[in-house]
Order: C-alpha cells, then structure tokens, then sequence
C-alpha cells in the first residue's frame, strides 16, 4: 500500500462556462508572464528602457511557440504521421508536446528580428531574460502534471508521482520528472543571477551560462523518462543533445570571455540620454541654490557688481577706504603749516 505520493490532477481542463482552461496552457502563460517581468527588471537594472523586454517578446514568444512544437512533432512524428493517428493532432499543442530546444532556436530568431528593429544587441537582451526563461521553464514543466505525461520510471518513493489509468499509460507511481526539472530550473536562475552579480557576466555569456546548466540537468533527467522516444546508440535523442547544446554553450563562454571580456556599459541607445535629460531636467533648481544662484541671490548679486563696478571686490574696497583716511590728515596738515607762515 502506498502510504504518500504526488496525487495527479483527475482532468486537465476546467470548464468556465463555455471556455475552456486547460491546465497545460495555464502553465506557459504564467511562465511567459514571469520571463517578461523579471526580465524587464534587469533589462533597467542593466540600463534599458522600461517595456522593451515585453516590446521584444511580442517577436520571441510566438516563434518559441512554433519552434518548440515543430521540434516535438518532428521528433516524435510516430505519434502523428504513423498508421492509424491523426495529422490533424500535430496542430492541438493544448494537449502538451513542446520541444525546448526547438523553442530556444526559433524563439532567438524572433528576439533577434525585434532587437534589431529597436537597435538592441541580442546577447544583451539574452543575458536579461536568461534568468526569467529558467523560471518560465520551471512554470510550464507544470503543464506536464496537469496532462500526466513524460514522468519517470516506476517507483515507491514518498515524493512518487501517481498516474492514473489512460491512454498510453499504465497506472501506477512514477518519478515525477515534471517536478525534478522544474526544481532544477529554479536551481539554473539562481546561479545565473549569483554569477551575473559576482562576474558581471555580459556579451551572451549568461545566456550561455543558463543554457549549459540546464542541459546539465535535462540529461539526467531524460535518462530517467520511459515514454517513447528515439534513440541513437542506444541514447535517447534529447540526452544527445543536451550534450552537444552544452559542450557548445561551455565553448561560447570561454571564447567570448577572451574576445569580448567584460560587460556592455550600453545595452540600449538612447535610454542612457534620456535619462540624463530628465535628471538634468529635475536637478536645475537645486544646482542653481547649491551654487548660490538662487533668483533672489542673483539679484543682490548684479546689483552688487553695478554698484562697485568691474573688477572690485571686498579687499580693494576696504584699501580704498584705508588710503582716503591717510590721505585726509596729510591733506589737512599741508594746509595748517600755510596758514601759520
């Protein structure tokens, strides 16, 4: 008798009236959100305009989309293009099937297309909104709970995850993969963040960061999946390339690191001048009375200057006033020695 497991939603869809809400696509929309708000929060943080990052994703978000179901239907084309399945189910991604790998590759080429037309440099963007798509990732593995699919081997652990009765799957307790990637992911923005702080990371190379740590866990995590797949060697075909995406993420971060060291003190034009306008803007007046410029003092001031002219000061004023007073009894001196014969 099992004495704890992870219960599994009994339907992934809940009806409000007529609209359905299905659990899957609850999960991508809450990750999207998430990925766009902390993104937006170090694209400022790194000297960007507030909205941009949302302005971008406009571009980012759909391609992800079509790239990330064009990867799961290629790679698994048995469940659609093989006799007696439906094409027409390619196209229904509400009941689950995104590829990461494709979303991340058609995703860069929309971010690319809207960095582009606002004059943004892709890796800047990238290395802002890397943290944020770890969180949307490990917001969306969520979506896999709802639907009950792509969990791990039997088990009888306390924290195993209870599948029910259905099509293509056999009841029983399965490790909950869903739940250790999702983890994981959380663990992934986490050090993204840790070493952007602590190395200033800039030019992709936290992007590339995100990408090698999760395709360090997503090969394990594969390794632990029993729902179909392809295999090459004996491997299942996403343990491949994980492997491959991150010996490549490693050797982008050791290259650019040598090429482009440091972090870009510009991610976006513009953003920076205005700025300084609206500071400069805001900090005339209390320049002006630091400088002892103030409107009332600037009178008294000119009138100061009318009064003793060009080039007097306080000092000449005062000699001035010394050499009258020795003059005067001089003067007077002269005039008595006359007087007197």
């Amino acid at each position: 008798m099992d004495l704890a497991y992870i219960p599994s939603p009994s339907t992934g869809v809940i009806d409000l009236g007529p609209i359905p809400l299905r659990g899957y696509a609850f999960c991508i929309i809450i990750g999207v959100f998430v990925a766009v708000w902390f993104g937006n929060k170090r694209w400022i943080a790194r000297g960007g305009r507030a909205g941009t990052v949302a302005d971008i994703a406009v571009w980012a978000v759909p391609f992800g989309l079509v790239g990330g179901r064009l990867y799961h239907v290629i790679t698994d084309y048995q469940l659609y293009f093989s006799d007696g399945e439906n094409w027409v189910d390619a196209f229904k991604i509400w009941q689950g099937g995104l590829g990461i790998w494709g979303a991340i590759a058609l995703g860069a080429v929309g971010a690319w297309i809207g960095c582009r037309r606002r004059g943004i440099p892709l890796p800047a963007w990238a290395d802002a909104l890397a943290p944020g798509i770890a969180l949307a990732q490990a917001c969306g593995r969520w979506g896999n709970w709802f639907n009950q699919e792509l969990y791990g081997k039997p088990t009888d652990v306390p924290w195993a995850l209870k599948i029910s009765e259905g099509p293509n799957r056999v009841a029983g307790t399965y490790h909950p993969t869903f739940l250790y990637e999702s983890l994981w992911c959380i663990g992934v923005a986490l050090l993204v963040i840790w070493a952007d702080r602590r190395f200033r990371l800039g030019h992709g190379r936290a992007f590339a960061l995100y990408v090698a740590a999760y395709c360090a866990g997503r090969g394990w995590i594969e390794y632990m999946r029993v729902d179909e797949a392809h295999h090459i060697l004996g491997v299942r075909l996403n343990v491949w390339t994980a492997g491959i995406v991150f010996l490549l993420a490693v050797v982008y971060m050791v290259i650019s690191a040598k090429v482009r060291p440091g972090r870009e003190e510009v991610v976006e034009p513009g953003a920076v001048d205005a700025e300084d306008g609206e500071a400069t803007k805001d900090g005339e007046g209390a320049d002006a009375v630091k400088d002892g410029d103030a409107p009332g003092d600037a009178d008294k001031t000119v009138a100061s200057d009318a009064d003793t002219g060009p080039g007097t000061n306080t000092a000449e004023r005062a000699d001035d006033s010394d050499d009258s007073a020795a003059k005067t009894p001089e003067k007077n001196g002269a005039a008595e020695a006359a007087k007197n014969g």
